[in-house]
């Protein structure tokens, strides 16, 4: 595997906290904000700044309701952060793979 080919990984999945998020919703319908927040062990602001990376590109659907009086926020991969998170992941493992070999 040339240098360039290990490079071409998506640059909005591979931060760490955002590959994490995508990891989680991955496995589920939806999640809660406040499940987001303690599974990944982020700060409020921090977890924010990163779903709204991964909304802007499309990757995440945010939904702001309401919980009674109280404001839930949800998040769910959509389609083209499904099919993103897959193409990174097959990407990891042609890496590992060619690593293995050598």
């Amino acid at each position: 595997m040339r240098p360039d080919e290990i490079l071409d990984l998506d640059p909005v999945i591979h931060v760490p906290t955002r590959l994490a998020i995508l990891s989680l919703l991955a496995t589920m319908k939806s999640a809660s904000f406040s499940y987001l927040k303690k599974s990944i062990g982020v700060t409020d602001g921090n977890l924010s700044t990163h779903l709204n990376k991964l909304d802007e590109h499309q990757y995440i659907q945010i939904t702001k309701t309401f919980q009674g009086k109280r404001p839930l926020t949800t998040c769910s991969l959509t389609d083209r952060g499904r099919k993103a998170f897959m193409a990174y992941i097959q990407r990891m493992e042609q890496i590992i793979k060619t690593q293995k070999m050598e």
